[in-house]
């Protein structure tokens, strides 16, 4: 099902861009189920620009984590194209996938998964060290994100004595590290109350903002979808064309769902 990437366009004035972070582009994903095979994507195409945020709506089973995966690079499309910041994914090997995914891709989970030995700032200057940056290099990079997502003085706490909400925040520190072209976030309010919701999607679209990268947020949280440049439904597989919030969220009112 092709997308219209007209919302999705840069919205600031100048020239357009012509290679959008991500584009996946007829996209099917299919797994083996007994003697068949069950389709978890159907031919779905979508483009982000830099700077735009697009949230992803569905019932539990529609497709969103699947698509969430392959447009990681996390799970091989069975057919269909996935570029990254103009690279086509399709001809790559497992490192250089890897390599691709380290340089370009941020990705933020349900669930922090901070490990509990190492403070905040240990848990970004992990993945920065390992891109081959010095040890003082990536403290450096690792303050100033923590500073930008609310948690100055935060650097040196370990995960059980921050808040659900600031381990979310730690999470989002992390995946900017590697100045990502395209961050993907998989239900990041799942497990705050509200108050803390507001603020972690409210940072996401700073971010988003801030860094121009492309956005694509998978939730059941509908009362947040307006934060977002545009919203697109998943249903059986298919995705629909990413449309203004208001207007999708009227026609699907129970688009809603965790999967």
């Amino acid at each position: 099902m092709s997308v219209t990437p007209a919302l999705l366009a840069t919205p600031t004035a100048g020239p357009v861009l012509a290679r959008p972070p991500l584009a996946l582009t007829n996209v099917t994903l299919e797994y083996p189920d007994g003697g068949g095979t069950v389709k978890a994507l159907d031919s779905v195409s979508l483009q982000v620009a830099a700077g735009r945020m697009v949230s992803l709506v569905g019932p539990s089973g529609s497709g969103k984590s699947s698509l969430l995966a392959v447009a990681a690079t996390l799970v091989r499309p069975t057919s269909g194209d996935v570029v990254i910041d103009g690279t086509n994914t399709a001809g790559l090997k497992d490192k250089e996938l890897t390599a691709l995914r380290r340089e370009k891709v941020g990705i933020i989970f349900q669930q922090p998964n901070l490990l509990a030995s190492l403070t905040a700032v240990e848990q970004l200057m992990i993945g920065h060290h390992l891109r081959g940056k010095s040890l003082k290099a990536a403290r450096s990079r690792a303050v100033e994100l923590l500073d930008l997502v609310g948690l100055t003085g935060s650097a040196d706490k370990r995960p059980h004595q921050l808040s659900g909400g600031q381990r979310q925040r730690v999470n989002i520190a992390r995946a900017l590290m590697g100045s990502p072209k395209v961050l993907l976030v998989d239900e990041p309010t799942a497990a705050l109350d509200h108050a803390r919701s507001a603020s972690i999607v409210g940072l996401l679209r700073r971010v988003t903002d801030e860094f121009k990268v492309a956005t694509v947020m998978v939730t059941h949280d509908t009362e947040f979808v307006p934060l977002t440049d545009a919203v697109a439904a998943m249903r059986d597989g298919g995705l629909s064309a990413p449309a203004v919030p208001g207007a999708l969220l009227n026609a699907l009112p129970s688009a809603g769902g965790a999967e």
